[in-house]
């Protein structure tokens, strides 16, 4: 396929106007964006030089005819925008999570691969240069064959951010959505995805965040945090989702001959006293990367001590030219599917059948069921 590629956006936030610069790096058009509210959608298509706007998802399809629908709304309002999507014969690209629950996102990848429709899950930050730098480490036995990992990150978030989507379940809100759904990426990626059996523990730490009209942009939202949040006239709303949670997996992976273990915890609101941290340890050695995905400098321990390890120039090289690392990794995903999309061969890229496994294993550690009680035990 060498003809010109039209994409058509849904959300108008951070996502959004993320999506729609990837998409043009790559070399595709942008032919329309679609939001809730009428300004904000009028306001961002006139800065960004989009030819259609809207409120109208199904319109749009009709009108613009996309060959690419890039969905970077709330996952809440993924399921209707990505069945209209299929049905209209697009491919789709979908930032996480990819649904709300288990249920839905395997629906919806059998719908898009019945149709021979190509999509990709925007778990992403797999992409940053250390990963890719650890990836390829790893795989020519830089720690010998792996045996576990570790996420640790703590964000101290702050606790009155306007209540929105992130606070409830059906809209895609929760952290298990929101940072799981890119360390499981980012581990699978290094590793292998078949991920064999799955624990975990979630907790609610918030409990409610108060309720403030104009918020449209996720990158904005602390800006609206209200300065007295004492006046009794303040609506208040009820989270319904974790703030923190402790998920133990065992993967299997072609590197080792054993299940690795892996370890993901994370606490939204608490604060970090030492680096977040990713640490894939193997039977002769282990990778340090600071950061809570990994996206620092890379420590490799060679059985004597530890030492930074410079980036490669050819991965170097290969970083897009964008600033901050959430551009960047939806810069190499939008290029690598748009390449997919014409035909050319590409190295394996997250899928909607990533998405699928991503959401039934939040589901599994959301019920909560690893629990054993010893309570009588003497």
């Amino acid at each position: 396929m060498t003809r010109e590629l039209k994409v058509l956006i849904a959300g108008t936030g951070f996502a959004g106007e993320g999506h729609a610069a990837a998409f043009r790096a790559a070399g595709a058009t942008v032919v329309g964006i679609v939001g809730r509210t009428p300004h904000v959608v009028e306001e961002v298509a006139a800065r960004l030089g989009i030819p259609h706007a809207g409120t109208d998802w199904e319109k749009a399809l009709e009108v613009c005819r996309p060959d690419i629908v890039s969905i970077a709304t709330p996952g809440g309002a993924h399921d209707a925008q990505i069945r209209a999507a299929i049905a209209a014969g697009a491919h789709v690209f979908c930032d996480k999570p990819m649904t709300t629950t288990g249920p839905i996102a395997v629906e919806l990848e059998r719908l898009a691969r019945e149709r021979g429709i190509k999509t990709a899950y925007a778990a992403s930050f797999r992409y940053t240069p250390s990963i890719l730098h650890a990836q390829r480490l790893i795989a020519e036995g830089a720690i010998g064959a792996p045996t576990e990992v570790e996420c640790i990150s703590h964000f101290n978030l702050e606790r009155n951010i306007p209540f929105g989507w992130s606070h409830r379940a059906a809209d895609g809100g929760g952290r298990l959505n929101n940072n799981f759904t890119h360390t499981l990426s980012i581990v699978t990626a290094v590793l292998g995805d078949r991920i064999l059996s799955v624990a975990g523990d979630v907790r609610d730490d918030l409990g409610r965040a108060p309720i403030v009209e104009g918020v449209h942009n996720f990158a904005t939202r602390r800006n609206f945090i209200p300065k007295d949040l004492d006046d009794p006239n303040l609506a208040w709303g009820e989270s319904d989702v974790e703030w923190s949670y402790t998920v133990l997996a065992r993967i299997q992976s072609p590197l080792a001959e054993r299940p690795v273990s892996a370890m993901f915890r994370h606490g939204g609101l608490v604060p970090r006293f030492q680096d977040d941290h990713i640490v894939f340890y193997g039977d002769t050695g282990a990778i340090y990367l600071k950061g809570h995905y990994g996206s620092g400098a890379l420590h490799l321990h060679d059985g004597t001590g530890w030492r930074e390890v410079p980036l490669p120039d050819d991965i170097a090289a290969a970083i897009p030219d964008v600033a901050g690392e959430t551009e960047q990794c939806w810069h190499i995903l939008a290029r690598e599917f748009l390449r997919d999309i014409r035909g050319e061969e590409v190295p394996p890229y997250p899928t909607f059948r990533d998405g699928a496994v991503h959401q039934q294993i939040i589901d599994v550690i959301r019920r909560n069921e690893a629990w054993v009680d010893v309570s009588a035990l003497g």
